[in-house]
């Protein structure tokens, strides 16, 4: 072999192994956005398999792991979109990193789940559908199971359009639209679906307004004040003992219905004991937290850090505990139907159930949830943490004024609607305070129509989104499961 030989046949090598590279560089590249789903699936299908070793024995197997990988779709889908709500504003402030917020919602929605949710669903998502209009268990069964997989279809299109929408909202359009298919217009509780929709306007607007207020008040208060620390020394631990006492007074409505039924009166008894106990440890606290701190805005604003964090710890507790039945009430419904072949307005969870939605929360907002955290969180307005803490505060005031009015409320709706409500504030006193100062200005000096207008504080293609996807999310959920329910019908 001659020395001329030897390089060029190395050369040829190179260039092969290097082209060898680029494909598995490519591979790779185009194989990266398949993990998540990947993982995704193959939950789903242990959540079938555990039920069809868990439900052994029993006709109708098949229908309970349908149904089961269908229940740990729907979880994975509420962990990506719902979670989003109570852990983005911390993350739009700064006060929590992305992987913190994922470690403590994770947790924190579980434990809710698995520890204080309700052990007992009600099967027609809260009298929407009459049971006794259904014909009989089978056509339940097959309802079910649509509005199962359409509410979940329905939130998946929602994050991945980037769109927070109620879970609630999606299985209450999917049990309406699956009862209308199996049994006509009459089947509906119209009065029930009213409140519904009067919800979607109360529960954005009740948010929006309570955390403008509570934001007015830091401003009034604290922020425009000579001596801003004196101030937050006074302040500071008068509005963490408002957290705490609405936090108390939200869980024990909320929270714990498994292990106690406490009714509104109590629950605000305890959520004032709560409150001053929680002001008593706090004055201490923040004078020494204070103490060094410049007098500026700035420096104020590490006060409401912690608060913030476990307010958003708590509001994952209690969402896990109210909001995983919406993964796990049609499932259970199906199961205890394809058990007893009958069904009823109100159906014990198994724990298997319950676990299949707390860990399917945790999944989805493991895998899917980042998207919806920043969108929540940093791009409909900026978020700093007192800003943050109005929109936490406002979510627990919101629910115990809901509970009390007697009101269907959506968190989503009110932890989003905060999130405007503090935006729009900002943006009329932003306003205000340019006004005044126009008037010792010169014409030429004052802000140009165009200038104001690129200078607005919300987004205004965030909102639209928002608010278009709130509005047709129940009737979008009621077709997409009436068409399901009829195709299901027509093949079995």
């Amino acid at each position: 072999m001659s020395d001329t030989q030897t390089p060029k046949q190395w050369k040829t090598l190179d260039k092969d192994l290097k082209r060898i590279s680029r494909v598995e560089q490519a591979t790779a590249y185009v194989a990266r956005p398949l993990i998540t789903p990947g993982i995704a699936l193959a939950f789903m299908v242990l959540a079938g398999i555990a039920a069809s070793v868990l439900f052994g024995g029993v006709n109708g197997n098949l229908i309970v792991v349908a149904a089961a990988v269908f229940g740990a779709y729907m979880a994975i889908n509420i962990g990506a979109n719902d979670v989003a709500n109570n852990m983005g504003p911390a993350v739009g402030a700064n006060a929590l990193t992305m992987g913190g917020a994922i470690a403590i919602a994770a947790v924190a929605e579980s434990a809710g789940a698995l520890l204080a949710g309700g052990d007992v669903v009600s099967t027609i998502s809260k009298g929407i559908i009459d049971p006794t209009s259904v014909a009989n268990a089978e056509v339940f069964i097959w309802a079910m199971m649509a509005a199962l997989i359409s509410s979940a279809l329905w939130v998946n299109l929602a994050t991945w359009v980037g769109a927070p929408v109620s879970t609630t909202h999606s299985v209450v359009g999917g049990v309406m639209g699956a009862g209308i298919a199996a049994a006509g217009l009459s089947a509906v509780d119209w009065g029930t679906m009213g409140k519904i929709a009067a919800s979607w306007v109360i529960s954005p607007v009740l948010g929006g307004v309570i955390a403008a207020g509570f934001l007015a008040l830091i401003k009034a208060k604290i922020i425009y004040v000579e001596d801003k620390i004196a101030a937050s020394r006074r302040w500071v631990p008068i509005l963490v003992a408002i957290m705490a006492g609405a936090f108390a007074t939200y869980l024990a409505i909320k929270g714990f219905k498994r292990i106690i039924k406490i009714d509104l009166q109590v629950a605000l008894a305890i959520g004032l004991a709560a409150g001053v106990a929680v002001w008593a440890v706090t004055v201490p606290l923040i004078r020494k937290q204070s103490e060094g701190l410049e007098n500026r805005t700035k420096s104020i604003k590490t006060l409401f850090g912690l608060p913030l964090v476990i307010s958003a710890g708590l509001l994952s507790f209690a969402h896990g505990a109210n909001d995983v039945a919406n993964a796990v009430g049609p499932l259970a419904a199906i199961v205890h139907a394809t058990e007893f072949g009958d069904f009823a307005a109100k159906v014990s969870i198994p724990s298997w159930v319950m676990i299949i939605g707390a860990f399917g929360i945790s999944f989805g907002l493991f895998l899917f949830g980042p998207k919806l955290i920043r969108m929540v969180g940093s791009q409909i307005t900026k978020l700093n943490p007192m800003r943050a803490y109005c929109v936490a505060l406002s979510a627990a005031i919101t629910v115990i004024v809901a509970s009390w009015l007697g009101l269907p409320v959506s968190s989503t709706h009110i932890a989003v609607g905060g999130v405007f409500g503090v935006g729009f504030f900002r943006e009329w006193h932003s306003d205000r305070r340019r006004r005044n100062s126009n008037k010792h200005r010169p014409p030429e000096k004052r802000l140009a129509p165009e200038e104001r207008q690129r200078r607005k504080l919300v987004r205004r293609s965030h909102f639209m989104t928002v608010i278009a996807a709130w509005v047709i999310t129940v009737p979008a959920a009621a077709i997409m499961s009436g068409l399901i329910f009829l195709l299901l019908n027509a093949i079995v």
